[in-house]
């Protein structure tokens, strides 16, 4: 009876074990999730899905990996365990890149999976900084989640210009003014030095510069003032415009209601 009994044991181990028992794994990956486990279990095999990552190149919900690989001869019921492209691309939080040089830019931006888009240059004394970080063509602040994925486009500084040309006078206009004014000639605003209460810069108006148009030599004469483009300028800022005199080089901070 024991011998029997023994004879009986090892006979069930090698049904419920199957052994001998093997069956070749099709090839899914590349498949979708639904064809792929369509396919395993006609083949006598259980699915699981083991992971989910992100590989734009493959079509969404599609089999990256499969374990045991395609024509391995496994035991038949065995699991199949898949990696499965997610159907959307993760989202990643936008860096603050300002600053930074265009090639640290550059690779921190692969290390998030975001693409570099295009660039364009404007006259600043940090060359090959990155001035200003857009996303469709729009700033985007820091910390802004974009999916993994999109391009980020970069405004880099081309350094000083070569070429000088006279200080633009800038005495009178409103802040806003002022910008748009030295925008235009590839001169940026260094400094904002607003008077007291003042909580509407962009229609304040200028009463002072730095540089100014034209400095006093010692013999009393006026000399112009050259600037290149890159180079930025300090603005003073009043609620009233300032009253300015033909005669005076420097105009003066206004003390009352404009003319």
């Amino acid at each position: 009876m024991v011998v029997a009994l023994l004879f009986a044991l090892l006979w069930s181990l090698g049904f419920i074990t199957r052994h001998n028992d093997y069956e070749k794994v099709p090839t899914v990956t590349g498949k979708s999730v639904a064809a792929a486990t369509e396919l395993l279990e006609e083949a006598g095999f259980s699915v699981e899905i083991q992971d989910s990552v992100w590989d734009e190149k493959q079509p969404p919900l599609s089999v990256i990996r499969q374990s045991p690989e395609a024509d391995q001869m496994v035991k038949a019921h065995r699991h199949i365990y898949l990696t499965v492209n997610r159907s959307e691309p993760p989202l990643v939080d936008v860096p603050n890149l300002v600053g930074l040089s265009f090639r640290n830019a550059e690779l921190y931006l692969k290390q998030l999976g975001l693409k570099l888009g295009d660039t364009s240059r404007r006259p600043d004394i940090a060359k090959d900084a990155i001035l200003e970080q857009l996303y469709q063509g729009k700033n985007i602040q820091p910390g802004t989640r974009i999916y993994q994925g999109s391009s980020i486009s970069f405004i880099l500084g081309s350094g000083l210009g070569e070429e000088e040309f006279e200080v633009p006078n800038l005495v009178g206009v409103t802040y806003g003014q002022a910008k748009v004014l030295l925008n235009g000639l590839g001169l940026m605003v260094a400094g904002v030095l607003p008077d007291a209460g003042i909580t509407d810069t962009a229609n304040a108006y200028v009463y002072r510069q730095n540089p100014e148009v034209k400095t006093m030599l010692p013999d009393g004469t006026n000399k112009k003032n050259m600037i290149k483009p890159g180079q930025g300028m300090d603005v003073w800022l009043s609620k009233n415009a300032p009253v300015i005199s033909n005669n005076d080089s420097i105009p003066k901070q206004p003390e009352g209601p404009p003319n």
